[in-house]
């Protein structure tokens, strides 16, 4: 059974959102103060963390990052009233998974909530892949580990899941639609912002080091895994 952590100053939000995941067979603690909250996680390490922005002791944003340091795969979903994108992107930055807006559903709550505990199912599904190696990278899956030019690359599970749904079907368009389905379980594209954000990141920790450019956008559609050098591509004028 799933623990969740439920950080949500306001009380009936709180109450009615602890209600609801009980219901629907979790196990939950419920913080009304940010530090408190970030205690208990640091001790009991949840499945996922339903995490409030504006709290009391410590904001959200804070929250995440500190939390993050500690942890890298627990699901961490913001829940708040705050649903400008770059509070979103910040949000994200921070180290959440995910970010649902108040006011929302029950039924949306729960599928977003099941959705980001399925990574426990895609981890399994990771561990029967077979190392990939292109370009001056090298990924293992059943060890959760990537590498580029011989140095390890620190990636969060979210991000490691999409590098392997991307280089698993090299030189192929992965549409939005398509990474929501593989590493967020989403039936339908959450936000567009969500995954360009963790490409983003993902960029940043296997090209930034690299002799290669490996992720390339296809503009208006996804994105497209293929390692090309990029003395090659400044030549030929840079790429997306």
């Amino acid at each position: 059974m799933a623990r969740i952590l439920i950080v949500e100053d306001d009380p009936i939000i709180g109450q009615t959102v602890d209600y609801a995941l009980r219901r629907a067979g979790f196990e939950t603690d419920v913080y009304q103060n940010g530090s408190a909250a970030l205690e208990a996680a640091r001790e009991t390490l949840p499945d996922l963390i339903l995490l409030d922005i504006m709290l009391p002791g410590m904001d959200g944003y804070s929250f995440a990052e500190q939390f993050r340091r500690l942890d890298k795969e627990t699901a961490i979903i913001m829940v708040t009233a705050l649903d400008q994108e770059r509070d979103k992107v910040r949000g994200l930055d921070a180290g959440a998974d995910d970010y649902i807006t108040k006011p929302f559903s029950m039924e949306e709550l729960l599928a977003r909530v099941r959705a980001n505990l399925r990574r426990v199912r895609e981890r399994e599904v990771l561990s029967n892949n077979e190392p990939i190696e292109t370009g001056d990278l090298v990924i293992e899956p059943s060890e959760l580990r990537v590498s580029v030019a011989g140095e390890p690359a620190k990636l969060r599970l979210k991000e490691f899941q999409l590098l392997v749904a991307l280089a698993s079907n090299e030189d192929a368009l992965q549409t939005r639609q398509k990474l929501a389905q593989q590493v967020w379980g989403y039936e339908f594209l959450p936000s567009s912002r969500t995954i360009d954000v963790h490409i983003r990141r993902l960029r940043q920790a296997i090209e930034d080091p690299s002799d290669y450019y490996y992720i390339h956008t296809v503009h208006g559609m996804g994105y497209r895994f293929t390692p090309v050098p990029k003395e090659e591509a400044d030549e030929a004028g840079g790429i997306s």
